[in-house]
């Protein structure tokens, strides 16, 4: 029988694997729940320019996804000077870090409460740190934990960092210490590889998006169809294989092999004879929501950055997104500036249901109050979307549950979970990417690779030179 894959999901994962298994003469078809594609990295117009849902940068060393990159997208991209910001007490940090921009805002009294705590976790480290908190105080001293990690991630997650698992601090945060940090600050940040103080990346002409809008467009031109606003809603298995699956209309579509990107907690609830111990284990994992909230603004020099992260506690969003300042082709020409506030919220959480003037008005407040916009400054629109499950929460003893359910579909033959629903993994656009080359490439060729450990260990895979993207 020849091979026919069938693919759930048309977002980063989903789409590259669709892609690399017809350049192998591969039958695919893709089920899209949503009427996009592109998932959380999707592109789209507004007022007349071109966002995308939030930030998404593209950089990565790794061959295989900077050739899909390079295949795809070709020379319609630019390299963007990425400026980030820390917005904290009502002062903007330079992030990377800058010595004297460092110096300048903070107190003479906090850098020593900074040295004093960082040289006391040196002598009297926490031993094996198991959350988040620990973590981050271990490499960093408690004081620069409270000041740059703990507001923010709290939003994020809306979970004490008492609660994290270490992992998200490992796999985010990597070797980074304060004085690798320092040494960067006073060397200006020339040279420097970590993956969170990179100073450019490659952005596509046409918004994120146009990555998968390009690669959908050469699945359908290669024999592939792509399916939109058609959930799966069970995965069919028989004798431990998958045969296929069954769309919300009903019909049985059978294949060789499966590829799921949608949530990992929901493919397991769609699949029957699914063991009670592990639905037990998947009602233990759970995502956070975002919303995103779009504005646009009388105003064409707001601020140089491209996003800004709003660690301060009494403001609700936590980032702001400027895409005039990402690439000239998105903002078509327009005076006016689109500004993305994120708030982020679980399924029960009063925000996650306001209505859509209510956040508008609260987005416009809060940037008054951080001074992002004059009190006068005039919001010619609004637009509300909302992104249900967005982050997989790590919560600590989230791995031995996720570790039932890694068994039980690794017991199960023909049927792939790839990317961050998929995998329950805390995915970049890259990783995802990678995740769905690498499953193409099993059912292609035959290989044998462990796709849940992708993003799982402390190799992360942006630490190259930029340059790498497209130079091989």
């Amino acid at each position: 029988m020849s091979k026919k894959v069938i693919i759930i999901g048309a977002g980063p994962a989903g789409i590259s694997a669709a892609h690399t298994l017809c350049k192998n003469g591969v039958e695919v078809i893709i089920f899209e729940a949503s009427p996009y594609i592109g998932g959380m990295s999707r592109s789209f117009d507004l007022w007349g320019q071109r966002v995308d849902l939030g930030p998404h940068r593209f950089f990565s060393k790794e061959p295989k996804i900077n050739n899909f990159f390079d295949e795809v997208v070709k020379d319609e991209y630019t390299l963007v000077n990425r400026l980030t910001r820390i917005y904290y007490k009502k002062r903007f940090f330079d992030y990377p870090l800058k010595l004297f921009n460092v110096l300048r805002n903070l107190e003479l009294s906090t850098i020593v409460g900074i040295l004093f705590h960082y040289a006391k976790q040196q002598l009297f480290p926490i031993p094996n740190p198991e959350t988040f908190e620990q973590w981050v105080t271990n490499r960093f001293g408690k004081k620069l934990y409270t000041i740059f990690f703990k507001y923010y991630t709290e939003k994020l997650w809306g979970i004490p960092c008492s609660k994290i698992d270490a992992d998200w601090a490992a796999q985010r945060i990597k070797g980074l210490s304060l004085l690798e940090a320092v040494l960067s600050a006073v060397k200006g940040n020339r040279g420097n590889t970590h993956k969170t103080l990179v100073d450019q990346f490659a952005y596509p002409h046409h918004g994120t998006g146009s990555l998968y809008e390009k690669a959908a467009a050469f699945i359908e031109a290669n024999g592939g169809v792509i399916y939109k606003e058609m959930p799966v809603q069970q995965v069919v298995v028989e004798d431990n294989e998958c045969k296929g699956v069954i769309t919300v209309d009903g019909v049985l579509h059978e294949a060789t092999h499966v590829i799921s990107s949608m949530p990992l907690t929901a493919l397991i609830k769609g699949m029957k004879q699914t063991p009670q111990y592990v639905i037990d284990a998947g009602h233990q994992l759970y995502f956070r929501n975002t919303i995103l909230v779009y504005l646009s603004i009388d105003k064409d020099d707001l601020f140089e950055d491209n996003w800004i992260y709003v660690h301060s506690p009494e403001v609700r969003h936590g980032r702001i997104t400027n895409f005039r300042n990402w690439c000239p082709t998105i903002t078509k020409d327009s005076r006016h500036t689109i500004l993305c506030l994120e708030f982020w919220a679980f399924d029960t959480d009063e925000i996650w249901s306001a209505d859509d003037a209510y956040l508008s008005d609260l987005a416009i407040k809060e940037l008054k109050m951080i001074q992002l916009i004059d009190q006068d400054q005039a919001v010619t629109a609004s637009k509300i979307v909302r992104v249900p499950k967005c982050y997989p929460v790590y919560e600590i003893g989230y791995k031995k549950h996720l570790e039932v359910l890694e068994n039980y579909l690794s017991g199960i033959d023909k049927l792939t979970p790839i990317g961050r629903y998929g995998a329950f993994k805390y995915n970049n656009q890259d990783h995802s990417i990678l995740m769905g080359i690498l499953a193409a490439e099993q059912i292609v060729h035959g290989t044998n690779v462990d796709l849940w450990s992708i993003n799982t260990d402390t190799d992360y895979q942006e630490d190259g030179a930029v340059k790498d993207v497209l130079v091989q």
